[in-house]
């Protein structure tokens, strides 16, 4: 699967008008600009909200996963699955978020 993923200088908190601005190659979904991948805090909630993503393809989400774990390793984030079907499944990536450990 190719990766479109690539980094932006845009960290943290993103406006409206912010993400507006952000190219497709920031976001893991690059077709439909879903989830940006700006930072680790974003990186890893797309890996928590992957599920909750709709009007998706099986392809797209192919792609997604796959920018998703090229923007995981950019910021040193260690990714238990190698694919977007285990999501969900343990183990699953700590997400400090709810209360796992990096």
């Amino acid at each position: 699967m190719k990766i479109t993923w690539k980094p932006v200088d845009q960290h943290g908190v993103i406006s409206s008008k912010q993400s507006r601005e952000l190219p497709d190659t920031a976001f893991a979904f690059p077709g439909k600009r879903k989830e940006p991948l700006t930072d680790a805090s974003h990186v890893r909630n797309a890996i928590a909200r992957f599920d909750q993503t709709h009007d998706v393809s099986d392809a797209e989400r192919d792609q997604a996963f796959a920018n998703i774990l090229a923007a995981a390793k950019h910021y040193d984030i260690q990714v238990a699955e190698s694919d977007w079907r285990q999501l969900g499944k343990l183990p699953h990536t700590p997400n400090p978020a709810h209360g796992g450990r990096r």
